[in-house]
């Protein structure tokens, strides 16, 4: 027989048990909630950045960025489809993380006035104090496809490969977010000559771009600039223009010989104009890695079988080496 006494003890001492377990439950679940986001979800733990960057990046997310814009058909300035490119382009950057200036601009061209718009990303810093003038380098690309009434010209290579590698490059960026504020990336619109190139036809973006530089003064802050163009072809052989910046052109072929890709870059046999003309202009040393040793540019068999993943993850990697060493400090 338990004395009536030892019952209420016990019944108390079960109360308090339970009155225990409750708080200490309430506490877990309100720590457990700081975890997670308004969604629901719960949120990653802040990473280190990847010591050797370089290899996080994906030739065939590369390409499979590629395979979106040429499924869109030709991509000429101006047009409905290179206004798809664009939204593409955009909805990337920005789950990336990178805040995009569409830079909006009309010009005189062979076929009369038309509209241009470059995209020019940036990765937020923790401050706007800190983000003020941060970037040092640019990293770009054409994004739009020539004109033709002829044929039917997607530009696999020549506009979409070099874009699509550059979506992949800002994936792997924001992987180091303080990396990824020294560099500014520009998708250029209309660096095809709308008839053929001249000091007025081609380059439209990239002319454009660069006055607005200098105009603003902020060719002053950057030190160097890298031009992606037709990099996709099977077997890629980056074909660097004479009048490369000697300094910027040793840097890509220690990169290259660093990763053992050194026979995948050489000179090519005559100068070249393309989108690095305007910048070298503006007094930023700036870099065209281009093969242009490719049968089908400008022709309508510029398609996506002419391409490898395996292409892009040379010229990505060797880049991005090149990009963390030259900005490590």
């Amino acid at each position: 027989m338990i004395p009536d006494c030892l019952r209420e003890a016990r019944s108390a001492i079960r109360r308090i048990s339970r009155i225990t377990c409750l708080f200490f439950a309430c506490i877990l679940g309100l720590l457990n909630g700081c975890g997670r986001t308004e969604g629901g979800g719960d949120a990653s733990p802040a990473q280190p950045a990847p010591k050797e960057i370089w290899k996080e990046f994906s030739g065939q997310k590369a390409f499979d960025h590629t395979k979106s814009l040429v499924e869109l058909g030709p991509r000429p300035s101006g047009s409905a489809q290179l206004q798809k490119a664009r939204d593409y382009i955009l909805d990337n950057l920005q789950k990336a993380g990178w805040q995009v200036e569409q830079q909006k601009f009309t010009d005189d061209t062979p076929h009369g006035k038309l509209p241009f718009i470059n995209l020019i990303a940036r990765f937020p810093a923790a401050n706007k104090t800190a983000a003020a003038n941060t970037q040092i380098a640019i990293v770009s690309s054409h994004y739009d496809t020539k004109f033709f009434d002829t044929i039917h010209f997607v530009g696999a290579s020549d506009g979409g490969s070099s874009t699509g590698a550059l979506l992949e490059l800002a994936r792997v960026l924001a992987l180091d977010p303080a990396m990824a504020q020294k560099i500014e990336l520009v998708f250029f619109d209309g660096e095809e000559a709308v008839v053929q190139f001249t000091e007025t036809d081609g380059l439209y973006g990239s002319r454009y771009y660069a006055h607005e530089l200098r105009a603003s003064k902020r060719n002053e802050q950057f030190k160097f600039g890298i031009l992606w163009d037709m990099i996709g072809k099977k077997n890629v052989t980056i074909t660097l223009p004479p009048d490369s910046p000697p300094v910027l052109a040793k840097g890509i072929f220690d990169a290259a010989d660093a990763l053992k890709q050194r026979s995948h870059f050489t000179y090519l046999n005559r100068d070249l104009i393309d989108d690095h003309v305007p910048l070298n202009e503006s007094h930023i040393p700036s870099i065209d890695l281009i093969d242009f040793d490719y049968m089908y540019w400008h022709t309508a068999d510029d398609l996506l079988d002419k391409l490898s993943p395996e292409s892009l993850q040379v010229v990505g990697s060797v880049t991005l080496y090149y990009l963390r060493q030259r900005l490590a400090n």
